[in-house]
């Protein structure tokens, strides 16, 4: 008998898991509070944009034409409960208000809230971000709270959803981890992941804390490397060096590699700051805070850079942004998104309109967001509409779009031709060939 899935939480995570587990042909169930939330669902449409999930959506949802109607939607824990043979933990776990570390409050409700309603054999397993040792504290709870006792198991399955690219990072992972605690949970593992691993995923099976640390790791690794690459930038500015070229030679070099070393505004997001900040705290919990320390200055350099733009921007303009138009090319924290949770370039954009400046924001995906966390700022519906008139264009997210832009065309359009490029991400001899003057981060002027 084929295996039924339900997923609990459909956000981000949740929607496109539930979606790729429909697409691999499986019967599914999403589950969330927000009855709004599963409307939307259910009508095919997304609350994010993510590239393919609708596609997806449009394909599976029950109801939908030409569906195959394996996808279903509904707000009862019950419903799940009775429908579900594996059951997927996919809620939010993010920073604790004014402190490091990590809400388990959603998570923790999901246990509560499904346990009492499985009363046969099943598998729940945890997909959130969460601090090393929850699941111990989750597989006791769901044991003590179940109809089905010891016959309903935790597995720990950390996700690796990179915003932009989540419905094939789904469908074909790099890896699959499994922490688990019987040859039973497995079996079933390998049984929803069997179309994957049949591709050539590696599977990684581990204990619980393993599986819980590798997700924090990974993004502690990452983090890294970006705040690495940004603290050569510092050095490369001080002592006059190129950071582009820096990271060029040492990329080629197998053992470093040369993904993430751009260096600029550095990285944000709802995973990478609030990750390591909880595996900081979580460390501090579990006397291994030492082992830690480095992330705190990862975390520093990161956030000095946002001011550090700031700060180049307002003497690339005289030394005040008082009546200073500044146009702003980027408001989520990276391409292919429309999320601007802790967005270095809206955080940026938001610094220099507090500074005195006029500031104007455009985004292929972002602006309604954006408008929501800073109503005051200007927004602007294109590229072209954003830099007219503008005393300074910055350069803040990597959208294609801005790569492809003409300079020539743009420069009359502005006051001044002059772009800050905050991601080193643009040909610097292309904009400079058509009159502008480019500067970078860790780049020489000219």
């Amino acid at each position: 008998m084929a295996l039924k899935i339900t997923v609990i939480g459909t956000g981000y995570l949740g929607a496109t898991h539930a979606a790729a587990m429909a697409e691999l042909g499986f019967e599914v169930m999403g589950l969330d509070i927000v009855p709004e939330k599963i409307e939307m669902l259910a009508a095919g449409r997304v609350p994010m944009y993510e590239p393919g999930l609708e596609e997806l959506l449009a394909a599976h949802v029950a109801g939908l034409p030409g569906a195959t109607g394996r996808l279903r939607f509904t707000t009862s824990y019950e419903e799940a409960g009775a429908f579900g043979d594996v059951h997927f933990i996919c809620v939010n776990t993010p920073q604790k208000y004014g402190e490091y570390a990590c809400d388990m409050s959603y998570v923790d409700s999901a246990v509560e809230q499904l346990a009492p309603h499985l009363t046969r054999p099943a598998l729940v397993v945890g997909k959130s971000t969460v601090p090393v040792g929850s699941a111990d504290r989750l597989a006791a709870r769901l044991a003590e709270l179940a109809p089905a006792g010891t016959d309903v198991e935790l597995a720990w399955n950390p996700e690796f959803l990179r915003e932009g690219f989540a419905v094939g990072d789904t469908l074909h992972p790099d890896r699959i981890v499994v922490g688990v605690r019987s040859a039973q949970a497995e079996k079933l593992l390998r049984e929803v992941y069997a179309t994957p691993i049949a591709e050539g995923s590696p599977l990684v099976v581990t204990d619980f804390p393993t599986a819980e640390l590798v997700k924090t790791a990974a993004n502690s690794f990452l983090a890294t490397k970006i705040s690495f690459i940004n603290a050569m930038a510092e050095v490369c500015e001080a002592a006059g060096g190129d950071v582009a070229k820096l990271a060029e030679a040492i990329g080629h070099d197998d053992r470093i590699g040369s993904k993430f070393l751009r260096a600029g505004i550095g990285f944000g997001g709802g995973c990478l700051p609030k990750d390591i900040r909880a595996f900081m705290a979580r460390a501090g919990e579990l006397g291994a805070d030492q082992a830690l320390t480095f992330l705190r200055e990862v975390d520093s350099i990161n956030m000095r850079r946002r001011g550090h733009m700031v700060e180049l921007a307002r003497e690339a303009v005289g030394g005040s942004f008082l009546g200073v138009r500044v146009a702003v090319l980027g408001a989520t924290f990276k391409p292919d998104s429309d999320d601007v949770r802790d967005s270095p370039a809206l955080n940026v954009a938001g610094q220099i309109h507090l500074q005195g400046g006029q500031v104007t924001v455009y985004d292929p995906k972002g602006m309604d967001n954006a408008a929501r966390v800073f109503p005051t700022l200007a927004y602007a519906p294109s590229a072209a509409a954003a830099v007219a008139g503008a005393d300074v264009v910055l350069h803040l997210t990597e959208w294609r779009e801005f790569r492809e832009l003409d300079p020539a065309a743009l420069r009359p359009t502005v006051s001044t031709p002059l772009i800050l490029d905050g991601r080193n991400a643009l040909d610097a001899s292309l904009w400079r060939a058509a009159g502008w003057t480019y500067r970078a981060m860790g780049r020489p002027r000219a």
